[in-house]
């Protein structure tokens, strides 16, 4: 097993939760430290202020993720006199660097938004507001008989999911001709002869940021020196990925039981509700955090009740002549699950990439609003 570095951690972050999918405003990746240093423990926090940093440095970690940045616009100066000022200098005094992951994990398949409806049991989840969707590139390539299997297993990889498959492609037979000229070395044939062999053609869809690392893979499972393969740009688009999710619960409640449930699988003091608590609720909208942007998408795709954080009093009413039910279960209390999943997550993937540190969920951090 080996130590990462800095750099392997944001790696394999960018894998789960990549930075394109961020929104334009935000502000993540590193923020501080050194990319190059060796990390042996990692410490998972929602926010990055001077308690964080303070734990991770007390606990000998090298580096803090963060689901909400410290640092979100340009600073003129770094004094230990501005709060944010003094959290950098104290992060980079104790050799701790600093990575957050924002919009993006909140964007991505098995992000924020995912683990929320994960907890509240939501059926059928899918994106509220699409924000992108992938682009999508057929790989066609021809494979002498016998090694099929090799070769889709390596491009089945980067291949994504149709729907709810995976492991797609077509397969077709025919006849291959080649001459090996003086300098080659053929898996098959003989130098200077015209050859013909009985060969598959294999078509699997691949993602378009991942095409570079298909091919890598391809040329590494295919027996011949000089595969051929061809690479088509599809007008197709793959899964769509965006803020917010919408499903069902697995069974019909009223909006009463529904919030008590909510408050029990999420931790809370309590919740704030909009509407008739007797109301009817199957279809649940939700967006951890600050959500409220969304609500007319969730009233537009029939959404009983919205589950968000953050919630003005003009929203509530705005929500009130929809005729759509709010349950406002606070910034905190929809994000804070975070802390869990990227540790759990990391963990599992470290163990993949055959890295070796330790990943600490901290537990101590508290929503700033007191319930009495």
């Amino acid at each position: 097993m080996m130590t990462p570095k800095v750099s392997d951690i944001l790696g394999i972050i960018n894998k789960f939760a990549p930075p394109v999918l961020a929104e334009e405003w935000d502000n993540v990746g590193l923020l501080v430290g050194d990319p190059t240093c060796a990390v042996s423990r990692i410490m998972v926090a929602l926010d990055g202020t001077r308690e964080t940093v303070d734990a991770a440095i007390a606990a000998d970690c090298q580096l803090l993720l963060t689901h909400h940045p410290f640092l979100f616009r340009p600073l003129k100066r770094i004094t230990a006199n501005d709060p944010t000022g003094a959290t950098v200098l104290r992060a980079i005094s104790g050799g701790l660097a600093v990575i957050s992951l924002h919009t993006n994990y909140d964007i991505a398949d098995g992000g924020m938004n995912d683990l929320l409806a994960q907890r509240l049991d939501m059926c059928s989840a899918h994106p509220l507001s699409v924000t992108a969707t992938e682009e999508l590139v057929k790989l066609a390539v021809f494979v002498p008989l016998g090694h099929e299997e090799q070769v889709s297993e390596a491009l089945f990889r980067f291949s994504g999911t149709v729907g709810t498959y995976r492991d797609c492609s077509f397969r077709s037979g025919g006849t291959g001709t080649f001459r090996p000229l003086e300098g080659a070395r053929p898996f098959l044939g003989t130098v200077g002869v015209r050859e013909q062999v009985a060969e598959t053609r294999i078509e699997v869809l691949v993602r378009k940021d991942a095409v570079s690392s298909a091919v890598s893979a391809l040329l590494k499972a295919h027996p011949y020196e000089e595969p051929a393969f061809d690479l088509y740009p599809l007008l197709n688009r793959g899964a769509a990925q965006g803020l917010g999710r919408i499903g069902y619960l697995a069974e019909e409640t009223t909006l009463a039981l529904f919030a008590d449930a909510v408050k029990a699988k999420l931790g809370l003091a309590g919740v704030r509700l909009v509407g008739d608590a007797g109301k009817r609720v199957k279809k649940v909208a939700l967006c951890g955090g600050s959500g409220m942007s969304l609500l007319r998408d969730a009233h537009r795709q029939g959404a009983d009740v919205f589950v968000t954080g953050d919630v003005k009093y003009h929203e509530a009413r705005d929500a009130e002549a929809l005729g759509i039910a709010l349950l406002d279960a606070g910034h905190f209390g929809t994000e804070a699950i975070m802390v869990s999943g990227v540790a759990e997550r990391l963990t599992a993937d470290l163990v993949l990439k055959g890295f070796e540190a330790d990943v600490v969920a901290f537990n101590g951090e508290r929503d700033p609003f007191v319930w009495r």
